[in-house]
């Protein structure tokens, strides 16, 4: 299976470039906020089976940031791009690939879940989780993942890598590089300031 020719040439001649590392700051910090506004609805609809802590920081302020999502944005461009890749490449029809890919791309969403939670999420005195307590669902992974939602995630990777990336580059890639500095210089500065506000 071959690539689509022109998404090719975006890939090649931005990689290892500024304009490829320019990107990915403006995306880390677009994500971050996005994130948040796709996790409303979604802890909305997992709310009607009472599984969203009603005191979650997910119905705080829509524009507190996520930088979970940043984070995931930056692995999808860094690791799962280049995944895509070598899969297609091997792979004898779009679809196969498309499908091994969706599976990768929720392991790894797994793989972060568990590693967030070790990192941030570990229980206090009383045993209680701080930022999220998946541990009474089924198909928990040791009580700080949970398959459901990494089936969902590893979706949206998918479409981030396979679609929204490979689109947005090309819109980005008609700006010229001057304007674009510019822009992504306003969103970098206007990112730190949220977080200065939002953290503080």
């Amino acid at each position: 299976m071959t690539y689509r020719p022109a998404e090719k040439s975006i890939r090649a001649s931005l990689k290892g470039t500024w304009p490829i590392w320019r990107n990915m700051a403006v995306y880390f910090c677009v994500y971050s906020v996005v994130g948040h506004w796709l996790e409303i609805p979604y802890c909305l609809f997992m709310d009607l089976f009472g599984i969203v802590d009603p005191d979650s920081l997910v119905w705080d302020d829509p524009f507190y940031p996520f930088c979970v999502y940043g984070v995931g944005a930056t692995v999808c461009t860094i690791i799962l791009l280049p995944l895509k890749d070598y899969i297609v490449a091997r792979c004898p029809s779009r679809k196969l690939a498309l499908a091994i890919f969706f599976a990768a791309a929720a392991g790894a969403c797994l793989v972060m879940e568990l590693a967030m939670g070790f990192m941030l999420n570990q229980p206090n005195a009383a045993g209680e989780y701080p930022l999220w307590d998946n541990s009474n669902l089924p198909l928990n992974i040791l009580g700080q993942a949970w398959l459901v939602n990494d089936l969902a995630l590893g979706a949206v990777a998918t479409l981030y890598t396979w679609a929204v990336y490979p689109a947005t580059e090309r819109l980005l890639a008609r700006v010229p590089r001057r304007a674009m500095d510019v822009i992504a210089a306003v969103i970098v500065v206007g990112f730190i300031a949220l977080c200065a506000v939002k953290f503080s």
